[in-house]
């Protein structure tokens, strides 16, 4: 099936796959300005598994998603060519061959100049994904949210988790840590020293605490040092209070409404983005609704406008 015109919204098929935000499924993506991938791989988790079904329960949440954002004033689909372009072939019992498909499958995509936004899948996809987006525009800045920082060193004597790709993303040379700010830290540490890793490498954290003592905007006005370069956004669900986003492999209490979580997202607008991702929706642990999902769809959907905006 051909990408979508820009002018057009791809209405619901009965009988049809679900797809992202009802788009037309694309594989090729040499026509396209986004792609959006599907990464169904839980092999990174240390906890509850369940985030490999996170991009098929994400499609169809994404469902009721309509064209025109009313606060960003925009209609993505009229400025961009959007395609679901479908799932990376994982390889559910080994990461690094998981790895290896993902790059392979992104290198392809970021290639052809088109910009990835990837549903996961743990968070371990991120590290496979910036390979790719380093290959093409050198160390990139981050804006992380998540309720945990994901530097630690290794786990179960691994050092690919989902608790460790921006430790390996740093010393691969993929991003630049002094670009790199980590939002909606939260929970308890292993130790004093979890953080000596950020300390020394320029990393800014900004924990929950701050962003509910002086709201959203303050967060945001410390996304404007990043203008100027290339940026990834990588959005952990979990980031989100577990009251309003359940479905996760490792919850924390205390996180972002899921208000703040659009409005921070929104604050990203004029960010250089060259790809996202959401990752972690876990939906054998969802609430009624599929909240989580409903969410993570939403988000999506924010991140295309943020991209549409560019244009």
């Amino acid at each position: 099936m051909a990408p979508q015109p820009r002018n057009a919204f791809v209405s619901p098929r009965f009988g049809q796959p679900a797809t992202f935000m009802l788009l037309p499924h694309v594989p090729a993506v040499a026509d396209l300005d986004v792609a959006l991938l599907g990464v169904p791989f839980d092999g990174g988790t240390s906890y509850r598994t369940g985030a490999r079904f996170g991009p098929r329960a994400i499609r169809e949440q994404s469902s009721l998603i309509r064209p025109w954002h009313p606060v960003l004033k925009v209609h993505p689909f009229e400025r961009l060519r959007v395609a679901d372009c479908g799932d990376v072939d994982v390889v559910p019992i080994s990461i690094e061959r998981t790895y290896e498909a993902i790059t392979a499958r992104l290198d392809a995509v970021v290639g052809a100049g088109v910009t990835p936004l990837c549903v996961g899948g743990d968070h371990s996809i991120s590290l496979a994904i910036l390979r790719s987006v380093a290959r093409r525009h050198g160390p990139v800045g981050v804006v992380h949210f998540d309720a945990h920082p994901d530097t630690w060193d290794e786990y179960f004597g691994s050092k690919f988790f989902h608790g460790t790709p921006f430790r390996r993303a740093v010393e691969e040379s993929l991003i630049d840590p002094r670009r790199m700010i980590q939002v909606g830290i939260r929970g308890p540490l292993y130790g004093s020293d979890d953080f000596e890793f950020q300390d020394r490498h320029g990393m800014e954290v900004v924990r929950i605490e701050p962003i509910k003592e002086s709201g959203t905007d303050a967060v945001i006005r410390r996304f404007e040092r990043l203008r100027g370069g290339p940026v990834y956004i990588s959005f952990d669900i979990d980031a989100v209070d577990p009251a309003y986003a359940p479905a996760t492999g490792t919850p924390e209490v205390g996180g972002l409404t899921s208000y703040e979580a659009l409005a921070l997202v929104r604050g990203l607008a004029g960010l250089s983005i060259v790809g996202a991702d959401v990752v972690e929706v876990s939906p054998p642990y969802d609430g009624p609704g599929q909240i989580t999902s409903l969410l993570a769809a939403n988000l999506l959907f924010e991140l295309v406008c943020l991209l549409a905006l560019a244009r």
